[in-house]
């Protein structure tokens, strides 16, 4: 609501989820309170529409669980997978990347080094260099950095061109930069050093093929041998959890003679107590056996499923195109770049409205009666009502209206030109690569 009080109301509010209605109903009912609450004139001025912005886009967690279940491969995303980011900020040990500037380890003769000291890094915006890596994807990263090192030295030495008396002042002056962004070159080289040690194992080489088979449609049942070798392997629970979860959330859920296994190794493995682990992941339906009787079932071939009870990966898989075989991580085309090859669904749904044009050309082809010239979310859902039958939660677009007078007067004052803004909100949870696709498809 402060949103709105500021902005004015929002002309459209579009959604998927059940969470996400119960949210827009909320909105709805506040507005209606607030505007009981006003004097007439104070009501007619914060009943208009915001001129700033076209729509709020509600997207319930809910409807896309097996997003946060992958492995985050972009380089912001594989930072939170390592290390955490919480407030824009990472604590990593200084054995990985140093001393803050101008701190010096306490040395003593004949001591060996602390360790276990930690270091809180801010990673936001306001680091340049940060700012051009934080969205790419993790292979990609490495000739990045070599490139922006190359720059950095190539602007340094450039003080050995300066002739006259202001040319060396202007290097002064930017001296202070040139070493802030030499110290963030550091700090990077060295997370990214550290995230290679973890990336090129063939431990993470073979979770990453197994949530890839998951998503791409593979038979679940031909990558049981691989997790049952990872639990072998005493992998950190989680890993393993992920990963079941992730093939119970693409699947309906697990045949129950494999899912009755898993649980009897898990146990076996990591301890009794995870008894209640596992019941609380099949309590929220993340981790759930494949029969008739089961909510999140989907039947054998995909078809069949049934509005606001799952979300049918298998049929989403081709009328969304949510793989795309060949990804240019250098140069992406598609959002499906942030996971090598797989297109979140939450932010594919997020295009079905403000891409409309683009997303039909890319699952339908370029034949499509869509007109280009439409708004970008004045038509809501339309063009994909019947691929949104397959997504768990109820479908919404509603529309706020002010008082007519004003808004004609307004738009008779400002005009209908300038370019407005798409609030899109996750209920319950995003993760930093799917901001990475929402930025990618907001520079699109």
């Amino acid at each position: 609501m402060p949103i709105q009080h500021k902005y004015g109301l929002f002309p459209r509010i579009i959604g998927k989820g059940n969470n996400a209605r119960r949210l827009m109903e909320l909105l709805l009912r506040m507005r209606s309170e607030a505007a009981a609450d006003e004097t007439a004139a104070t009501s007619r001025r914060g009943m208009m529409p915001s001129s700033s912005i076209e729509s709020l886009i509600i997207i319930d967690r809910e409807v896309d669980m097996a997003t946060p279940l992958l492995t985050q491969l972009t380089y912001e995303g594989l930072i939170d997978e390592m290390f955490g980011i919480k407030n824009n900020q990472a604590e990593i040990d200084t054995s990985i990347i140093g001393q803050a500037p101008g701190q010096q380890p306490k040395a003593q003769s004949g001591a060996p080094q602390q360790q276990g000291l930690k270091r809180k890094i801010q990673l936001d915006s306001t680091d340049k260099l940060y700012d051009q890596l934080r969205d790419a994807n993790f292979a990609i990263v490495g000739p990045l950095l070599n490139k922006m090192a190359r720059r950095l030295a190539g602007e340094y030495e450039s003080r050995h061109g300066a002739k006259s008396t202001s040319e060396l002042r202007d290097f002064v002056n930017k001296l202070p930069g040139y070493q802030a962004e030499q110290q963030s070159l550091k700090t990077h080289t060295n997370l990214t050093e550290e995230a290679l040690k973890y990336t090129q194992t063939d431990t993470f080489n073979r979770i990453l093929e197994v949530q890839q088979n998951l998503v791409s449609g593979t038979d679940p049942s031909s990558q049981h041998d691989t997790i049952e070798e990872l639990i072998a392997r005493d992998l950190p629970l989680i890993t393993i959890l992920r990963l079941l979860c992730l093939e119970s959330t693409v699947s309906g859920g697990l045949r129950p003679k494999d899912l009755d296994s898993f649980k009897r190794q898990i146990l076996h493995a990591y301890g009794y107590q995870h008894l209640l682990t596992l019941h609380n992941l099949e309590k929220m339906g993340l981790l759930v056996a494949r029969t008739a009787a089961n909510p999140f079932y989907i039947p054998v071939g995909g078809g069949g499923a049934s509005e606001s009870k799952i979300t049918n990966y298998n049929a989403l898989r081709k009328s969304l195109r949510l793989i795309v075989d060949e990804v240019n991580e250098q140069d992406p085309n598609d959002i499906a770049y942030v996971y090598s090859g797989y297109a979140p669904l939450s932010v594919r749904l997020v295009q079905t409205i403000i891409q409309k044009q683009e997303l039909l050309t890319l699952t339908r082809g370029p034949s499509t009666d869509t007109p280009s010239s439409a708004p970008s979310a004045a038509t809501g859902w339309q063009g994909f009502e019947d691929v949104l039958k397959n997504v768990r939660g109820e479908t919404f677009n509603k529309i706020q209206k002010g008082d007519e007078a004003a808004v004609k007067a307004r738009h008779m004052l400002m005009g209908s030109g300038k370019e407005k803004t798409v609030v899109v909100m996750f209920l319950g949870g995003i993760t930093r690569t799917e901001i990475a696709a929402l930025r990618f498809v907001a520079k699109g």
